[in-house]
């Protein structure tokens, strides 16, 4: 059931030969039957230099990128002030349920 079905010898291919025969002696028929002679193509336009707008910064645009840039810097920092205060207060308490535990466990030794 599992183990693989190899094709008799006579059938399977042999690494010098291919089973995709190659595509020889095929001719595309023309697109159209007028017999002209194709158009020369027609020669190709000088690359004009790209001249891209140069961005222009108002003291009012520099003013709210600032405010931005400094919303962001103290949103993103309350954020990450916040998440490693959770952590401190999470790994204190664990600390302290450790040292109750552990002194609620020994307690009857001592006696």
């Amino acid at each position: 059931m599992f183990t693989p079905k190899i094709p008799p010898p006579d059938t399977a291919p042999t690494p010098a030969t291919s089973l995709v025969q190659p595509l020889t002696g095929i001719t595309h028929t023309p697109a159209c039957t007028c017999h002209h002679t194709p158009a020369a193509a027609p020669a190709p336009a000088p690359a004009a230099p790209v001249s891209r707008p140069a961005v222009q910064l108002t003291p009012g645009s520099l003013i709210v990128a600032a405010a931005g840039g400094t919303a962001m810097v103290l949103i993103i920092g309350t954020v990450l002030v916040s998440m490693l205060l959770a952590t401190a207060i999470t790994a204190a308490s664990v600390a302290i349920c450790a040292v109750v535990l552990r002194s609620l466990l020994n307690r009857p030794n001592n006696r």
